[in-house]
């Protein structure tokens, strides 16, 4: 491949990556109704990053069958719900197991960032971040935020 040719190539590449990066705002605006409460921008990226600690200790519960079935058997840990999931009948019954069994739970606007952060090509709507010692810091400041969000009614 040529010089020129080559120049051409990263440039398409990095015009296609900003295309597919979305900002917040963006991301906000396909949200379903029922997506309360939502982890603000900062949060977001705390969340995304514990979660991708876990991932690395293979620590998380993915997707909803998973979930469900070990929020039932008492498995503590952090929700992580993706806002913009379609039909809502999908996961709608998973915040009210999470409030019966005392777990923080919260909305990030992407099930797309949510997949890619556990580290999967494939888009997920629900994890459950289970504590570990090597992330624990990281662990404490989202459940604590998590736990201070504003609860729907």
């Amino acid at each position: 491949m040529t010089k020129v040719k080559k120049e051409k190539a990263d440039r398409e590449e990095a015009d296609c990556a900003a295309a597919s990066e979305r900002s917040y705002s963006d991301l906000i605006v396909h949200l379903n109704p029922i997506a309360q409460p939502l982890a603000s921008r900062k949060l977001s990226k705390k969340l995304y990053k514990c979660v991708k600690k876990a991932a690395k200790l293979r620590n998380i519960r993915r997707g909803v069958k998973e979930v469900q079935k070990f929020i039932n058997k008492g498995e503590k840990g952090i929700v992580v719900l993706a806002g913009d999931t379609l039909p809502i009948d999908v996961y709608c019954h998973l915040p009210i197991m999470c409030e019966d069994r005392n777990l923080p739970y919260a909305y990030v606007p992407s099930k797309m960032d949510l997949g890619s952060s556990a580290g999967s090509k494939r888009p997920t709507c629900v994890i459950l971040i289970k504590p570990h010692e090597e992330y624990q810091e990281a662990y404490q400041e989202c459940s604590e935020e998590v736990s201070n969000l504003p609860k729907p009614l």
